[in-house]
């Protein structure tokens, strides 16, 4: 998977917020906001080529006191996530 082009994470007002940039991202429906574990990710992997759920997961557990198997779901969910939301490819 790769982070689709157009997307960038400011923070807004104390929030991590989705912008895009180009009108066929513009999807002013839906607001994406990230907690601050989801935003940690984000930036860690905006500028990789590509990323798995593995690469998630091991990210998960360097920063956060968490166990593979739980760091592993968590990475998978949040991948449906940024999947539906349509800013990952």
């Amino acid at each position: 998977m790769k982070v689709k082009k157009g997307f960038h994470l400011r923070k807004v007002c104390g929030e991590n917020i989705m912008v895009a940039e180009g009108m066929e991202n513009i999807d002013f429906s839906n607001i994406i906001s990230m907690n601050d574990s989801a935003a940690y990710l984000w930036q860690s992997i905006e500028q990789q080529p590509d990323f798995t759920a593995e690469t998630l997961a091991g990210l998960l557990v360097e920063e956060y006191e968490v166990d593979e198997e739980r760091a592993l779901r968590d990475a998978n969910t949040l991948i449906r996530q940024w999947q539906e939301a349509g800013i990952i490819e």
